[in-house]
């Protein structure tokens, strides 16, 4: 469901970040867009109604540890609009091209283990990771007709599984006990 009005969404947004970084002391500018209109790949891929971009000396910051907080910025940023899990990606935030970086990423460690799987025939295994990069490795997988992707996990430990189409897990069956 869109967001009803991304002009006062915005305007949330902007006091939100103004109190966190006069907070945290950071030394960040940031551009509020709303109705981005992205001319890369990212097109394709992201579509938000809403879009903030960090510069400024603590960008790295920003981007440390797999941009925890630009994420966290993100988060509670969705969690003050009150965006369901299903309305996340109506929210993006981004830094130094962080997004599109990471979405390349992304569409390369698929085309890898599609790869692996083919060749293996068993599943791969992505790590725990946010439910707007699974939905990316779910994207780029869709057209893949011998494959197939599952979400699995719960919470926090949610992950990608790539399987060949047909693959039925191999059940080992329960031995024999012999009763004398």
């Amino acid at each position: 469901m869109p967001i009803a009005d991304k002009v006062a969404a915005a305007h949330k947004i902007n006091d939100l970040l103004k109190q966190l970084i006069a907070a945290g002391e950071f030394k960040l500018k940031y551009r509020i867009t709303v109705e981005p209109q992205f001319t890369d790949e990212r097109q394709s891929w992201e579509r938000p109604e809403i879009l903030v971009e960090f510069a400024g000396p603590d960008s790295t910051l920003v981007l440390e540890r797999g941009a925890e907080l630009l994420r966290s910025f993100e988060m509670l940023s969705q969690e003050m609009l009150r965006l369901g899990p299903e309305e996340h990606e109506l929210v993006s935030f981004d830094c130094r091209n962080f997004r599109a970086t990471r979405l390349r990423e992304l569409k390369t460690s698929a085309e890898v283990a599609a790869e692996r799987v083919r060749k293996s025939g068993m599943p791969y295994e992505f790590g725990p990771m946010s439910s707007r990069e699974r939905r990316i490795l779910h994207l780029a997988l869709r057209d893949q007709a011998d494959l197939k992707t599952e979400s699995a996990g719960v919470g926090a430990e949610r992950g990608v599984v790539v399987y060949p189409k047909d693959y039925k897990p191999h059940v080992n069956p329960r031995p024999m006990v012999r009763r004398r």
